[in-house]
């Protein structure tokens, strides 16, 4: 896995190509280290978005039409979210995502293939997947400030309220309908 991990890290932050170096004030250092952040966020925002459909097509549960159209909702956001950041990384001289594989190699995130996840969990996993985007999307953000790119890094703060929204609605749908609570 090591070794996926080192060639998965370097093609997140490789050089573009001649004819897809978009020209920039930054550096090419900056580049390729804003590239090797952001990149990882988009594969796991793909990844993100498939188990969330995931959930939404495959809940059973009491609360059936809540969480399936909550699912939906946020696989929706989370789609949303992935071309602003890859056209970011074009706006700067940096590549992208290309293919299925290359998001497997870059994601962070855990897939899901059970057949079949009780509701809860499918609750707990999510509002864990969206804390370990969140943390990225904070990293991230600290790097391009350091690094100028305030564009990407307020782009990511709007992405980070969105994640960390998400993450406040999967958890009151955690709490148990109590009277006493409110």
């Amino acid at each position: 896995m090591k070794k996926n991990q080192d060639s998965a890290a370097m093609r997140a932050a490789e050089t573009a190509p001649r004819q897809l170096a978009t020209p920039t004030d930054l550096a090419p250092e900056a580049v390729q280290q804003i590239s090797a952040a952001v990149n990882p966020l988009i594969a796991d925002a793909f990844a993100l978005y498939v188990k969330t459909k995931n959930f939404h097509w495959h809940l059973a549960s009491s609360h059936f039409r809540d969480y399936h159209l909550l699912f939906d909702e946020q696989a929706e956001q989370i789609l949303e979210s992935i071309d602003p950041l890859a056209e970011r990384l074009r706006k700067i001289g940096a590549t992208t995502i290309r293919s299925v594989g290359h998001i497997h190699n870059l994601q962070t995130l855990e897939d899901d293939d059970e057949a079949f996840v009780p509701a809860q969990a499918m609750l707990q996993r999510l509002i864990e997947d969206n804390l370990q985007m969140a943390k990225a999307q904070r990293a991230a953000m600290e790097l391009c400030e350091e690094l100028r790119d305030h564009p990407t890094s307020n782009l990511l703060q709007e992405l980070l309220d969105l994640t960390e929204r998400r993450i406040w609605f999967l958890n009151e749908a955690c709490e148990p309908d109590d009277p006493q609570r409110r």
